[in-house]
């Protein structure tokens, strides 16, 4: 393996260790190995022929004040999330953050690698895997300062492909335009949806969806009440699939997807956005991961692949 020398070394590791070794005076090894005497002092003083740290005794970056690296840091141990979702989710507070920047930053405080957070922890079941366009669906309250808002997020439980809208409001009718938005927006079929038993997604206490009876009405000629939003599933040939009543470990995939969605949209910034940009739709795909990430409404919003929205900004 080579040798790893500053680029002003004038001397190899194996002649810092010859003259370690030598009695001869210092004129004559810097002359028989052509250097300067100082050079040779200097060397047969150190006890290493390895080239000192150079640069300052306490590292910090040029661009990060000592504020915004605590934020960093304090977001990566808590959100445990990989660089490069820090980085989008950190760079609208943080606009002169770069990807190279935060990497240096999580390695001065020793946590540029993610730990092991299973532990001794027993080994939690993973999802059954399905075909792409099997989609979660959920909404979560946002309080902001500008009042209270509705997310409406969905992302594939395989692809990662993340959809995200704001509401006033989280009525079935909203609920039934999110999914005809979602339909149009994914750039392949959706065959199957999963949500809770909230009255945006079906009638409560039906014990299940009416997907399957509206299809048959539907077929018969018959005249039929139904949710809207299990209308459109029956209209779009989408199953439509509920979690058990007190079960909401099921819908875990998508829970941890607000995480990140909380702290984008209650940004003033973001919902001033909103409000001016009216109905217009705010989500697209994300990266492709084999993984399942905390990040997919980041990865919508600031992700560097796929097409990006014209919203204003305020």
């Amino acid at each position: 393996m080579g040798q790893i020398l500053h680029g002003s070394a004038t001397t190899t590791e194996a002649v810092r260790r010859a003259i370690q070794h030598s009695q001869e005076s210092l004129r004559a090894l810097a002359k028989r190995y052509g250097i300067n005497q100082k050079t040779v002092a200097k060397w047969r003083e150190r006890t290493s022929t390895a080239d000192l740290p150079t640069g300052p005794k306490e590292p910090r970056s040029t661009v990060l004040s000592v504020e915004e690296e605590a934020v960093i840091v304090a977001f990566r141990r808590y959100t445990l999330l990989p660089l490069d979702d820090c980085l989008y989710a950190l760079q609208p507070t943080i606009p002169q953050l770069t990807r190279s920047s935060l990497h240096r930053c999580l390695q001065r405080h020793g946590i540029g690698r993610l730990p092991d957070v299973e532990g001794d922890r027993p080994a939690k079941r993973k999802f059954r895997s399905y075909p792409i366009g099997y989609f979660h669906i959920d909404v979560a309250e946002v309080r902001t300062e500008q009042g209270k808002l509705h997310m409406f997020v969905a992302i594939d439980r395989t692809s990662k492909f993340a959809f995200v809208e704001l509401h006033e409001k989280a009525t079935t009718a909203i609920s039934r335009e999110f999914l005809l938005r979602l339909i149009a927006a994914v750039p392949y079929r959706i065959h199957t949806v999963l949500t809770d038993n909230g009255i945006q997604f079906t009638t409560p206490g039906a014990g299940g969806s009416a997907v399957p009876l509206i299809k048959e009405a539907i077929a018969n000629g018959e005249r039929f009440w139904a949710h809207a939003f299990e209308y459109a599933c029956a209209t779009n040939d989408i199953e439509h699939r509920t979690t058990k009543a007190r079960h909401p470990w099921t819908t875990d995939v998508i829970d941890k997807s607000f995480l990140i969605g909380f702290a984008i949209f209650s940004c003033c910034a973001w919902v001033t956005a909103w409000r001016r940009a009216g109905s217009e739709v705010r989500a697209l795909p994300r990266s492709l991961y084999s993984r399942s990430s905390f990040a997919a409404p980041v990865r919508t919003f600031f992700g560097p692949r796929g097409l990006q929205p014209e919203t204003k900004r305020a």
